[in-house]
């Protein structure tokens, strides 16, 4: 019985390597040009990992913090200058089969995660008016604090390319103002602190061929209230820009690019208004 255990440990254990080598492969070569190339683009072009950085590389569970696990495994392989990374998972309040399927997809990525507890989703479930809002508040909070906590001076966050022009179309729609996720801030509450989310240039279309095509099955949300109101979160603000951008680009394939384009090229001589750092609104006819 012994022996028997021990051959079945070690045919497991060889499958999860051989799978971690596929995927590690894969990204080399198949998926080198739509998801590593990107990925290498955004940390160049925005200084995103710098020498002497240690990246607390935020996992939650869903495709594209553990893809970006991956692609960060890959960049510290080539390892051009020194920097540390530290794959932190915070479980908000998963039910025992979520949290064992983040554990062994990690596991089976050989992703060696630092994992840690909090009890936001009981927090927010009671919650009426935006409760993923402040959910995800109070994670990038947990994830700041625990991140200082272990001594890294960045996290790093899965948001793509799709995550940005749904970001300005939503800003606009649904809250009067020109606005998008920055590929890089600096922490208000968390001195020396900087957030980082190096998949701006990742296409989530590529991930989930990435995902498909490996067979990997990851968490969507898993909390309680997305459970109980399936329904309302399938209606979402982001679902329908994301349905709205699907339509636009029927008619002009270029669309995505001209969102994403919007916001970097701002003319504030050409805007009736606009607010500077410090939040102070300034018009177009004010005198010098």
């Amino acid at each position: 019985m012994s022996e028997m255990r021990s051959k079945n440990g070690s045919g497991a254990a060889e499958k999860i390597a051989a799978g971690a080598e596929a995927v590690e492969e894969g990204l080399r070569t198949t998926y080198a040009r739509r998801l590593f190339k990107p990925f290498a683009r955004a940390i160049v072009e925005y200084r995103l990992v710098e020498p002497g950085d240690k990246i607390a590389v935020c996992i939650s569970g869903g495709k594209d913090s553990m893809l970006m696990a991956k692609l960060f495994q890959e960049l510290k392989r080539h390892n051009k200058f020194p920097f540390e990374l530290l794959f932190l998972v915070m479980d908000p309040g998963y039910d025992a089969e979520h949290r064992a399927a983040v554990e062994r997809n990690a596991e089976f990525l050989k992703i060696p995660i630092t994992l840690f507890d909090t009890d936001i989703f009981e927090s927010v479930y009671g919650v009426e008016k935006s409760p993923c809002y402040l959910c995800a508040r109070m994670r990038r909070g947990h994830l700041y604090h625990k991140a200082q906590e272990l001594g890294c001076n960045k996290i790093a966050l899965g948001h793509h390319y799709d995550d940005v022009i749904e970001t300005i179309l939503m800003g606009m729609l649904y809250g009067g103002q020109v606005q998008t996720m920055l590929p890089k801030i600096e922490s208000a509450n968390f001195a020396g602190m900087q957030l980082i989310r190096p998949m701006y240039y990742v296409r989530e279309r590529d991930i989930v061929a990435w995902k498909n095509r490996y067979g990997l099955q990851f968490l969507q949300c898993a909390c309680k209230f997305t459970a109980d109101t399936a329904e309302g979160i399938k209606d979402s603000k982001r679902q329908r820009v994301k349905a709205l951008i699907r339509e636009l680009k029927r008619e002009d394939p270029q669309v995505e690019q001209n969102i994403f384009k919007s916001v970097e090229n701002v003319s504030l001589s050409s805007v009736i208004a606009y607010k500077d750092k410090n939040g102070v609104r300034h018009r177009f006819d004010e005198k010098p």
